[in-house]
């Protein structure tokens, strides 16, 4: 009985991710007829050639990588929240994300320390990605020799949430040196953005993503054991230190490339995985792992089309949206009384 509702689910979810996929191409400044929109996907006849730009080059690739962003940050957030058992954890909660951030505070801001020469003599496409995926490698190096070294796992979140103020600590060095043109070029990227990338830059993206999510399908067994605690989990044969470097490298990979590419986005990691225990009342990680890759796209998605102001040319801000998406979520599960680990 419960396989059928579970069934009914992800088939229900399936559907409404594709039609939301679709409704977000068909968004946008300039109003295209959802007749030329169906035709430019599937190789038909479009009455103008710069509606086949604007939706291949544009909205495409910004539909696909808030598919990827959505579902990648809500699988990252569903680990964390398993590892350490705590219903407040997210994926950047280890401080990959602000290494990210102190990558691109270093190329942005520390210009006026470097004079100048990291922006003059690194590729404009790839600089902030590059810079990004850095400084977000160099935290994860620290959080595995951490990781390596204590055998209580809240140390880990804990040496996370530390490292994530030392970069916050340097990034503030660097603004209060730089000038306000840089400081507003920062302050930008740090807003996220889903619309940004070429085709080639999506699939670097696509491949990484692949790797992470792919790495997911062999941490199942040992996810649904921590469930329970770290000693439940070595009765039953469960190598836990390997385990949990499994779960945080992938952690990393995932929210490092997500962060280098679209800047740091809030709130889906944190309140995505418990929309889906709520929906599937599981906490088998079989079940959750492609539920909240589905559910976090079709919120990303359905953030994005809210940030695009639909017949306006303006566009928010895509982590003021999710913020005031997934902020009410978490007030709502700290007030209600019941157990969010079902």
């Amino acid at each position: 009985m419960k396989q059928k509702k579970y069934t009914k689910h992800f088939i229900f979810l399936s559907v409404l991710l594709i039609i939301l996929f679709y409704l977000n191409i068909s968004l946008g400044s300039v109003s295209i007829p959802i007749k030329d929109i169906f035709n430019s996907i599937f190789g038909g006849n479009v009455a103008k050639d710069s509606w086949q730009t604007i939706i291949i080059n544009f909205r495409v690739p910004k539909a696909i990588t808030a598919t990827l962003v959505g579902s990648g940050l809500s699988v990252c957030g569903l680990l964390m929240q398993t590892l350490f058992r705590n219903p407040l954890a997210g994926p950047f909660v280890l401080g990959i994300s602000s290494g990210a951030s102190l990558g691109v505070a270093i190329l942005i801001l520390g210009s006026s320390v470097f004079g100048g020469f990291l922006l003059t003599h690194s590729p404009s496409q790839w600089s902030l990605p590059i810079a990004a995926s850095l400084g977000a490698f160099l935290v994860l190096s620290a959080v595995i020799i951490a990781a390596n070294k204590v055998r209580n796992t809240m140390s880990i979140l804990i040496i996370g949430l530390m490292f994530g103020s030392l970069t916050s600590a340097v990034i503030s060095v660097l603004a209060y040196f730089s000038d306000a043109e840089q400081i507003k070029q920062y302050l930008f990227w740090s807003f996220g953005s889903l619309g940004n990338l070429t085709w080639y830059e999506i699939a670097v993206f696509s491949i990484i993503y692949a790797i992470g999510m792919i790495g997911t399908v062999y941490v199942i067994k040992p996810l649904n054991s921590l469930l329970l605690g770290e000693n439940y989990a070595k009765s039953l044969g469960i190598n836990v230190k390997q385990s949990r470097n499994i779960i945080l490298l992938i952690t990393s990979l995932l929210t490092g490339v997500i962060t280098a590419f679209s800047g740091p986005i809030a709130f889906i990691g944190l309140a995505v995985p418990h929309i889906a225990r709520m929906l599937f009342s599981s906490s088998n990680h079989k079940l959750l792992l492609p539920a909240v890759a589905i559910i976090g796209a079709i919120v990303l998605l359905t953030c994005d089309m809210i940030a695009q102001l639909p017949t306006s040319e303006f566009t928010l801000p895509i982590n003021a949206i999710t913020s005031l998406f997934g902020a009410p979520v978490v007030i709502w599960l700290l007030v209600r009384k019941k157990r969010i680990f079902v």
